[in-house]
């Protein structure tokens, strides 16, 4: 069987980990895992990135030594004159990429800018991708809620314009960014002195429901699912269909275990039986899904293959 061909991306960092935390991961990373592109910055809350902002600048640098393109990513709310100015600046420079989640950000794209589409904007049909593409979009990480019929034709589209299109293939999944902070309420703190207690939960705040069934998770001001999206046996499906990319979203273990797994499989160096056997071992309490693409809701459970 031929290798499937995709382009492995590490997508942002989701959780407030501790600045030192975040310096050696990327460091890992950039040593030792097989992707190809690393999108760095922060996505959730303005908040956090202070306590690591000095130490970015050393992490793309090594992650380019390392033969990573580095992206630089957006916020996924952008509501504040802080936010706004900081959103700008990152196209004031012109030497790396911007990933763009949340459209506000349009407002500050040239015709020489390079950007991309992340996740969180809501690129459902060909006609939207179409738009942005004309607007100067080089590549889109679909929404991880499409379905695949969805994605078969946003792929199509892709090909036929030239423009790399990724999935969400690993990580808890993002479902939704509001203006309130979930994980300074359940804290009985507001969001302006939160006193940042969202770092007590580096993969996120598990939520039950009032059965006591795993729901959600809570991260700052965004809901992610329980269950962590795993596509590692839908990876034919995906290359037959014409995804170019596969997004890996970081979680706290050994996540560069979880890169070469993936790499393996894309190029037939193990099966997809053999992947998920790995995945499992290295993350016993971890549930997967690929419900959305797959099946009849989200939540589902991985489904057989």
């Amino acid at each position: 069987m031929a290798a499937k061909t995709f382009i492995l991306t590490l997508g942002p960092l989701q959780f407030n980990w501790p600045a030192q935390k975040i310096a050696d991961f990327y460091a890992a990373i950039a040593d030792e895992a097989p992707v190809d592109r690393v999108v760095i910055g922060e996505l959730v809350c303005s908040k956090r990135a202070p306590f690591y902002a000095d130490r970015i600048p050393a992490a793309v640098e090594r992650l380019e030594r390392g033969g990573k393109q580095v992206v630089l990513g957006s916020l996924a709310l952008v509501t504040l004159e802080r936010e706004r100015r900081a959103s700008r600046e990152l196209f004031e420079q012109t030497e790396h990429e911007v990933e763009i989640n949340d459209l506000t950000l349009m407002n500050w794209v040239r015709d020489e800018t390079l950007f991309s589409i992340g996740p969180l904007v809501n690129v459902y049909n060909e006609v939207t991708l179409a738009f942005l593409a004309g607007r100067g979009a080089r590549r889109f990480c679909l929404p991880p809620e499409l379905p695949i019929a969805s994605v078969d034709a946003l792929a199509k589209a892709g090909q036929d314009r030239r423009l790399g299109v990724e999935v969400w293939a690993y990580g808890r999944i993002p479902l939704a960014v509001s203006g309130r902070c979930y994980h300074a309420r359940a804290h009985g703190l507001s969001k302006d002195s939160c006193q940042f207690v969202c770092e007590k939960d580096p993969d996120g705040l598990p939520t039950r429901t009032l059965d006591g069934e795993d729901f959600l998770a809570i991260n700052g001001i965004q809901t992610l699912s329980h269950k962590y999206a795993n596509l590692i046996g839908r990876l034919d499906r995906l290359a037959e269909a014409g995804v170019t990319g596969l997004r890996l979203s970081p979680h706290t273990g050994d996540f560069v275990a979880v890169t070469k797994v993936f790499s393996d499989v894309s190029a037939n160096r193990i099966s997809a039986r053999e992947g998920l056997a790995l995945l499992r071992k290295a993350n016993p309490e971890r549930a997967f899904t690929d419900g959305f693409l797959f099946g009849d809701c989200g939540a589902a459970s991985l489904s057989p293959f």
